[in-house]
């Protein structure tokens, strides 16, 4: 079992701790571990907290998730992938092999089209050389404004933060998360913590 560097906020909570778990959380549902850790540190805590996009913003929710899963397989951090498998992806209806492909298919694989390939080809050369070619570059301006593709960008940006703090923490998977899907070769029992795909 994976355990935490930094020990999580237990309940009870303080109002003001309270108040900004419950800007992403559903009612009645327990805080994330990322939640309750970053919520030892007060100054880091209301920034990390109020600085998210999955408010209605100006990118297609469908869009989004393709960023945020790509990025977060790409850093290996399951923790974050497999919760927003669970909590987007899965009620949005997307595929097992929409899925699947966001942790192994290149930017060029037919489960994307071009929409889809222009965002993995972006998460791909942000993570690869964090910076974007002029190709890609014109493809993004081929489906998205400038509004679009400043947030694309910052989804990005906030996720590659995201994924190194779920990391370096060692935070263990959520227990209604999902895990990356496995590859040929690789053992079932792989203990927690040890994947790294898209690395």
């Amino acid at each position: 079992m994976t355990i935490p560097r930094i020990a999580p906020l237990e309940p009870p909570y303080a109002s003001e701790v309270r108040s900004l778990f419950d800007l992403v959380m559903p009612q009645g549902v327990d805080p994330l571990v990322l939640f309750r850790t970053l919520a030892t540190n007060e100054r880091i805590f209301p920034r990390f907290m109020r600085a998210g996009v999955l408010d209605r913003g100006p990118v297609d929710i469908r869009d989004r998730e393709l960023v945020i899963h790509r990025t977060t397989a790409r850093c290996a951090a399951e923790y974050e992938w497999g919760v927003h498998v669970a909590a987007f992806a899965r009620p949005l209806g997307l595929s097992d092999e929409w899925i699947r492909a966001t942790v192994e298919a290149p930017a060029n694989d037919p489960v994307w089209d071009e929409r889809q390939s222009a965002l993995v080809r972006l998460c791909d050369e942000l993570h690869d050389g964090a910076d974007v070619s002029d190709a890609c570059w014109a493809e993004l301006q081929a489906h998205f404004d400038e509004d679009q593709i400043l947030e694309l960008l910052y989804t990005a940006g906030l996720y590659h933060a995201v994924s190194f703090l779920v990391n370096a923490l060692r935070l263990p998977c959520e227990p209604f998360a999902e895990r990356f899907p496995e590859r040929a070769g690789e053992a079932a029992s792989r203990p927690a913590g040890t994947d790294r795909p898209g690395s």
